[in-house]
């Protein structure tokens, strides 16, 4: 049997780390079958030898993290024991520093897992970035804050948001009302994002200067983007003609983000998918890169990891055992 102990002189942060009604350390205990008790700011783990180094190192972790600000839930709990059990939980609490912008609610925006602050980094150093990866990774949200935040300090003087138009076989033309009213579900994910960031006055104020333009992709044909921020979002859904016309609107002093999901495509089956061929030919330009997102980076519910897993783990069954689509 072997323990180890620490001593935390932070109320606060003892209550932080445990969570209501000790969620959050029954979930270590668990994952490490280890035993955890406090005594006043006195914290010992017990069990066997390596599941409590890893389950130290895990709340050493979290306590970093919280002496940061950081507010400990299930999610950043299950988030640094996977990363502590790949031997990579050294660089987790640098997650809680500093933050991307503030939304109107007084929220910090800020990558919540290693993969999304490599993504962060990738926009920040690079002409053009690609985001890959499922749902819930944070793709579109954190490149929406990284345009707000070039935009509000003067980096930029314009942010475009497009995406595709016609997704999962539904053409335009089957919707009612005239052409804003059919895009616009197309377009919402974008609107909140930047409702969230800005506000509905002040987005609307800055739309009607012609400083935020939300659209859908073929307006983007003939036309050259100097000084904005431009984002592609659900850029699976991109034929490879859409995205070569996309990728050559760039002008200077612009930055292109392109997000997708390649697991999630709508396209016709006879329709190859731009973000993929771009994938492929971009991988070595200079200015270009190309950022990978995993279930390990999805920050909705834990269920949603699993779902995702559970799909990719089918899929490669089905490539393993020769089926084709079904």
């Amino acid at each position: 049997m072997a323990e180890k102990s620490f001593i935390v002189d932070n109320l606060d942060t003892i209550l932080n780390l445990f969570g209501s009604f000790d969620e959050n350390i029954n979930i270590i205990q668990k994952e490490f079958n280890v035993n955890i008790i406090s005594r006043g700011g006195d914290i010992k783990v017990t069990g066997g030898g390596e599941d409590v180094e890893k389950a130290y190192a895990a709340i050493e972790t979290l306590i970093g993290m919280a002496k940061k600000g950081e507010q400990i839930n299930e999610q950043n709990v299950r988030y640094v024991i996977c990363m502590i059990n790949e031997g990579s939980g050294e660089e987790i609490t640098t997650l809680a520093d500093g933050g991307i912008c503030v939304t109107v609610s007084g929220k910090i925006v800020k990558p919540k897992t290693l993969g999304q602050k490599h993504y962060v980094e990738s926009i920040s150093n690079n002409i053009i970035s690609l985001g890959v990866g499922p749902a819930g990774t944070g793709k579109t949200y954190l490149a929406v804050a990284m345009a707000v935040k070039a935009f509000k300090s003067h980096e930029i003087t314009k942010i475009i948001l497009t995406r595709p138009a016609v997704e999962a076989g539904e053409k335009l033309g089957f919707l009612p009302g005239d052409l804003q009213n059919k895009v616009d579900p197309y377009l919402r994910p974008l609107y909140d994002a930047l409702f969230d960031m800005l506000g509905p006055e002040a987005f609307a104020r800055q739309q009607e200067r012609g400083c935020i333009e939300v659209a859908p992709l073929a307006y983007m044909r003939g036309r050259t983007l100097d000084d904005a921020f431009i984002i592609l979002d659900e850029a699976q859904n991109t034929t490879p003609e859409q995205m070569k016309m996309f990728l050559t609107r760039l002008g200077f002093n612009s930055k292109m983000v392109i997000t997708g999901d390649i697991t999630q495509i709508d396209l016709p089956d006879s329709k190859k998918s731009g973000l993929i061929e771009a994938m492929r030919v971009l991988k070595n330009v200079d200015g270009i890169k190309i950022n990978r997102f995993t279930e390990k980076d999805v920050v909705r519910h834990r269920i949603v990891q699993d779902i995702i897993k559970a799909y990719e783990n089918y899929s490669n069954e089905r490539k393993y055992n020769g089926h084709g689509k079904g």
